[in-house]
Order: C-alpha cells, then sequence, then structure tokens
C-alpha cells in the first residue's frame, strides 16, 4: 500500500530534476538505470536497495549516484518518463479533440493508469502534498484549457472551478491507497467523478465494484474488523 502522502508523486512532472544534455553513453545509463528501478520497484516493493537496481542495470553504484542524488531523485526521474511516454501523448490528443469533455476524461483515465502501474514507485517517496503542488504545472494548464472548452462546448458544469478539478484529482488519486497496484479499481470512482462534472450523467452502468483489500481497510463494519461497508 502506499504511504499517506505518497501518490500525488504521479504529478510530478515540473518536479524532475532538471538535467544538461548528456553524452550518448552517460545517456544509455541513466535509461538503464530507470528501466532497472521501474523494474526492481515492481517485483520488490517500495524498499528495494539501490544496489539492486544498479546490480540490474549492470552499472556500478558509483555510477547510480553520479546520475542520480538518492532514491527520491531516481523514482521523480522514472517517473516524470513514464508520464512523458503515457500520459503527454493522451493530453496532445486531448487538446486536438473536438469534444473537451471527453478529451479530459481520458487524460484523467491516463493519469489513474499511471499511478496504479507505478504503486510501489510512488511509494518509495513521501510527497503527496508536494507533488499535488508540481501538478500546478503544465499538466494543470492544459487541464484548464479542457475545462474551459468543455463548458464553453455546453458538457461540463459551469460551476466547475479548477480548485475543484484540483481536489477532485487529489481524491481521485487517494484511491490508489486503497487497492492493490496494477488495479484497475479506480475505473469505477473515475465514473462517479465523471458523472459529478459533466452536465449530463453518462447513460452508463457503473464498472464492476472491487472490494478494498483487507490489509488496506480503514473503516469497518460493527462486528467485521477490516471490511468497508458497501
Amino acid at each position: 500500500m502506499l504511504a499517506a502522502g505518497s501518490v500525488a508523486t504521479l504529478f510530478g512532472m515540473s518536479l524532475a530534476v532538471a538535467r544538461k544534455p548528456l553524452r550518448a553513453d552517460a545517456a544509455r545509463n541513466v535509461d538503464k538505470i530507470i528501466t532497472a528501478a521501474r523494474q526492481c520497484f515492481r517485483e520488490s516493493g517500495p524498499d528495494v536497495p539501490l544496489q539492486t537496481i544498479a546490480n540490474t542495470a549492470g552499472v556500478g553504484p558509483a555510477t547510480l549516484f553520479r546520475n542520480f542524488a538518492d532514491k527520491e531523485e531516481l523514482v521523480l526521474a522514472a517517473l516524470n518518463r513514464q508520464l512523458r511516454l503515457t500520459v503527454d501523448p493522451v493530453m496532445d490528443g486531448a487538446l486536438a479533440d473536438i469534444d473537451a469533455a471527453a478529451g479530459l476524461l481520458r487524460v484523467l483515465e491516463s493519469l489513474m493508469a499511471a499511478a496504479s502501474d507505478d504503486a510501489n514507485l510512488l511509494c518509495a517517496v513521501a510527497g503527496r502534498r508536494e507533488l499535488l503542488t508540481g501538478i500546478t504545472g503544465s499538466l494543470m494548464e492544459s487541464m484548464s484549457i479542457l475545462l474551459v472548452r468543455g463548458q464553453g462546448q455546453g458538457s461540463l458544469r459551469k460551476d466547475i472551478s479548477m480548485t475543484d478539478l484540483f481536489r477532485l484529482l487529489a481524491m481521485l488519486i487517494g484511491v490508489v491507497d486503497t487497492m492493490e497496484p496494477g488495479s484497475d479499481a479506480w475505473r469505477r470512482p473515475l465514473a462517479l467523478v465523471e458523472d459529478a462534472i459533466r452536465t449530463v450523467r453518462p447513460s452508463r452502468p457503473l464498472p464492476v465494484f472491487v472490494p478494498v483489500p483487507a490489509a488496506s481497510s480503514t473503516t469497518t463494519v460493527p462486528g467485521q474488523p477490516g471490511v468497508l461497508p458497501e
């Protein structure tokens, strides 16, 4: 499970360490280290030692630390790369789509998928608050464009502000704390958010209900410890 305050790391695109252009060999090492980090975190969880990551990447510890000062910097770089690869193209397509509301929902979907896929990476750093602040960069600016367009098209509620959207994002990302890494249990709460922000609720059933894993339960039903009410 993700530690409280960690999952908004997903939105830390603007928090990735700025880098000078690297030589080809150095760039290859960075790529190998980031690839190894994602593999190791997926297989071994958030507490995997940096030595294990270096071994998996086929580089020495000195090479790893020459490129990444600590685990947090490495995690942020890995998350940044995945967002660039998976979310940025979706955002580009959403901005080009004539249907702004549909585009905005695709962006939210891609963000939630990324959060679930890299749940162990997110757990390895400490900053829901810190990294929600990071979302106020280009990602939020683009989402603001989609929100305003959707409101102008009449598909999104006009009484929703960007502050509302920011808080809804924080709530959605928090869902990752209540599900298994890689699960798509986030689809149901995302559908509920869509119902709330559209002017007309979509005529479709909610995605299937996925119970909260027992170890994740924080609210109990009387007489049934660790069970969330349905």
